[in-house]
Order: C-alpha cells, then structure tokens, then sequence
C-alpha cells in the first residue's frame, strides 16, 4: 500500500525573490519534484532534463486557474516564471535555485485504434511540480524523454493553441479536464507535414495517470508494480474503495468508480457534441478527465459518423463510436486490473457500472436540454430525445444552434426559429407537437432556466481555433484572448462576439486535423 508521507515533510516555508521583488511565503511543496509520484520509484518514471527553448515568449497565461492553485498573483508576471514554465530552469542558473526542480516522464503502455502498441510513455511531457492541494504541473512540448520513440519532443504553436483553448472551454462547460496555465512560444522551427514553430504549454491536473500505466505493468506480469500503482491511485482519489473488507474487492470497487466517472465524463462530451478523436487507452485519464486535446472536433452540423481525423481511416472514434469505445478502454482496463482482482464475476459485474451510469447520465444531459431536470426526465422520454437526434442527424443541422434556437421557440411561441432550419419541415413539425405536449404541463420559466443551463451558446468551433491559429502564427495572439472571454462564460450572451455562436461558414468543413502535435 502506497503511504503518503507529504503531510509529514517540509513543515516550514521559504522566502523567495522574483527579479529582486519579495512574493510571497511559498511552500516547498510546490517546488518539490511531484514528491508523492517519485516516491513509488523507477519503474514507474525517469528523471529527464528538460531542452532549451531560445527565446521564449508569453502567448498565453491564466490569471485565474494560478490563482486557484494558490501561486501569488503577480507569479506569471516574472522573467524567472516564463523560463520555469518554458522548460529553461536547467538552462538558467537563477532558475535553477529557485525551482530546484527534476522533471519526471512516466511510463506507459496502450492499445491504440484497437490494437496493442507496446511501450509508450510521456514522449513529449514532464512533470515539474506539484502544487500545495496536489494539482500536478506538467509541461508539454519541452523536449525528448527516454519514451519519445526517436521524436523531438516537442509541441507545435498550432496544437498547443488548440489544446489551451479547448481544456478551458470544457472546464468552464462543466467538463472534467485537464486545464492549461500558460502556454510560451517561441521562434524555434520544429518539422511536422511543414515547418512549424515551437510551443510548450503547461497544463495542469490532479494527476495524468491514465489506464496505459496499468496496461503496461499488467502486460510485463509486473503484479508487484501494478499493485503499488493501484493502491497508490485508490489511497490519493479514490479513498473511499479502501471500506472495503476483502483485498480484491477493494480492486473491483476501484474499477467501478473508474467506471462511474467516465461514464459522466462521455455523457457530458456527448450532450455538448465534443469528439475526442483519440480515444487510445493510453488517452484515457483514470479520474474520468477529458486528457490529450490531439484531433479533437466540436461538432457544428450534427453528423455523428463524421470522421474528422484523417488518421482515423475507419472511423473508430467518431462521435456515434464513443460510448461504445469508452466501455471498451475500460474492459482494456479492467483486464489489466485482473490480476488483483482475482474474480471474473466481479470484474463484469464492475464493468457494468458504466452502461447502467451512462444510461442514465445520457438521459439527464439531454433532457436538461429539452428543459427537463433531472426531477422531471423520465424514462418515457428517450424515444422523444433519440428521435430528435435522428432529425438533426438526417439534416446534419448544425448542433449547438438548434438548442438555442429550439429555446427561442419556447420563448416567443414561434416554432419558425428551429423550423426553418430544416428543409423537410414536416418531420420536425411531428417531432415539435410531440414535445410540445411533453412540456404543456411544466412552468416555462423552469424549462428556460434549464435549457440556458444546459445549452451553451458558446462551443471552441473549428473555425474559430483556425482563426485564432493563423493571427498567431503571425505574432498576434488578440484573437486567443478574445475566444477565452467567451468560452470562459459560454452560456451567457457577449454582445460584441455574438459571430462566434453563429453557424460556422461553408470553409470550416476544408479544415483537416490529424494527430501531428
């Protein structure tokens, strides 16, 4: 069983100095190289150095999430920070004695598009703190490590933006995720399809322990190893599996709150039209958060058999593929977890937590955005939600603006804003009576709350990353900080961008993603 000793270490704090200006006590906690992952030992992580970046440059730095973590207020201000944060604390000789600091990668195995890949591991991240609470801080672009499989390790201005925008976008629709501090560019060329310019972002979660990392152990007969990663995982997010009074059913109740938190995690993709892209076990986070933004799409028409990664060649992971792929990540997982469990019933019987949770976190989500809360939903109202679905998906009727416009009929009593988006009319027509009649009992006012709760005006469209990627590829980051105003309160309505809610224009659907980052 992993012992966490944090508590008992580093009972004083330390003054530091930031180009000659006093912050702030900090606790050496934050500054400690991620002690409670580097104290399960070298199977499980290499110490790296991080590469020079030349030159680097602020695009990006979250005020807000810094100040969550509890870092000063001004701490993304200082020179010493963007060296830190840009992976030159090696580099600089006053960095290095204030961020005493060796970056760990961890390793990690996977199946990838549904077929065993090995060895993997962070070929392109490090871990470089741990923050006071236990938010890791990993920087993701800053050079090889030992699992970069002959890559350069480093990350790209174009994939970096997009995984900024995106991990913030999600949180602040109430997505689990991964969540960005800042993000640093720089002039370095790195070659991908074409030269690119050098990113490195610095993101920020609990941990980044995916089900790769029991994949791997599991697949070297490494029991022993195994065991210390689970029991690690269950004493630090998942204390409440530790009630349980037989060894190996402490595993299979850890595996069904595995199960439990991804199944939250898919129904929310699913309500707000998000596609992975990705969906390798070695992409999947073991607490349920949305991990590695590669190929990610936001839906604008509703085309759930859209393949939008042209690496995806047979469409494993489009959207309509999800759930059913999530279920299949975790029997990855849960055969992984096998040896500890020790019992075939049980381990189904935990697997099925995630059909009989998502079922129902499906049915919340998207009656919430029919104006139905969850007091209200009911079983009888799926027909009614998948019909719908079917509609929108015969039309391709772009996803997020349907839900506002369906509002909007409510609102004004004019069936027109939702009718007129759809060219065979009658079939909405029969759809609209039905809800209509659903919701002729309930209070307007409630569906309305519900549905504006639940229905983000706001979503990152391809269109707009693209946008945002171009201007800054040519030095002008305006158009990054005006979309974070937005996504950062995507429910509610911003007068001077209301172009960003609209459908996206006939170009976005040339624009092509891959897995290069």
């Amino acid at each position: 069983m992993y012992h966490n000793e944090h508590q008992n270490c580093w009972q004083f704090e330390f003054l530091f100095i930031f180009d000659g200006i006093i912050l702030k006590n900090l606790s050496p906690s934050f500054l400690a190289p991620t002690q409670s992952w580097t104290k399960l030992g070298k199977p499980f992580h290499q110490f790296v150095n991080s590469e020079e970046l030349p030159q680097p440059y602020w695009i990006v730095k979250n005020y807000a999430l810094a100040q969550q973590l509890g870092l000063p207020s001004d701490w993304l201000d200082h020179n010493q920070t963007l060296e830190i944060l840009s992976g030159n604390f090696a580099a600089s000789s006053d960095v290095a004695q204030i961020w005493p600091i060796q970056p760990t990668a961890s390793v990690y195995s996977g199946h990838q598009f549904g077929v065993w890949a090995g060895q993997l591991g962070d070929g392109r991240a490090m871990l470089i703190g741990e923050v006071k609470g236990g938010q890791e801080i990993q920087l993701k672009g800053a050079g090889p490590t030992p699992y970069s499989r002959r890559g350069d390790g480093r990350a790209v201005l174009r994939s970096s933006i997009r995984e900024y925008l995106c991990s913030e976008a999600m949180h602040h629709l109430g997505i689990p995720t991964t969540r960005a501090l800042s993000l640093v560019g720089s002039d370095l060329m790195v070659m991908r399809e074409t030269p690119e310019t050098a990113a490195v972002l610095a993101r920020v979660a609990p941990s980044f322990i995916r089900f790769g990392h029991f994949e791997h152990f599991s697949f070297q007969n490494n029991h022993q190893a195994l065991q210390t990663l689970a029991d690690y995982v269950i004493e630090r997010f998942y204390p409440e599996c530790q009630l349980a009074t037989a060894k190996q059913e402490i595993y299979s109740q850890f595996l069904s709150a595995v199960c439990h938190k991804t199944a939250l995690m898919i129904a929310k993709w699913q309500a707000v039209g998000f596609c992975h892209g990705v969906m390798n076990t070695d992409n999947m986070s073991i607490l349920g958060l949305t991990l590695d933004y590669g190929p990610f799409k936001m839906l604008d028409g509703f085309d759930p058999d859209l393949i939008f990664n042209h690496s995806d060649t047979n469409g494993r992971y489009t959207y309509n593929q999800q759930a059913s792929i999530a279920f299949w990540n975790l029997h990855c997982l849960a055969e992984a977890l096998l040896p500890l469990i020790q019992d075939i019933d049980a381990t189904k019987n935990a697997l099925e937590t995630y059909r009989e949770v998502y079922s129902q976190a499906f049915l919340h989500e998207f009656g919430a955005k029919l104006g139905l809360d969850e007091l209200t939903v009911t079983e009888n109202d799926r027909p009614l939600i998948h019909q719908l679905l079917r509609l929108l998906s015969e039309e391709k009727i772009d996803y997020t603006w349907f839900w506002q416009q369906l509002a909007q009929t409510l609102r004004t009593n004019n069936a027109s804003h939702a009718r007129d988006l759809f060219i065979h009319r009658e079939n909405f027509d029969v759809w609209h009576a039905l809800y209509l009649q659903r919701v002729q009992s309930l209070n307007l006012n409630n569906i309305l709350s519900t549905m504006g709760k639940s229905n983000p005006r706001y979503i990152l469209r391809n269109h707009l990353a693209q946008i945002a990627i171009e201007k800054a590829q040519l030095g002008d980051y305006s158009e990054i900080n005006q979309l974070l105003e937005v996504l950062h309160n995507p429910y509610q309505t911003h007068s001077l961008y209301d172009d960003y809610a609209r459908p996206a224009p006939a170009w976005a659907s040339s624009i092509e993603i891959s897995c290069s980052s």
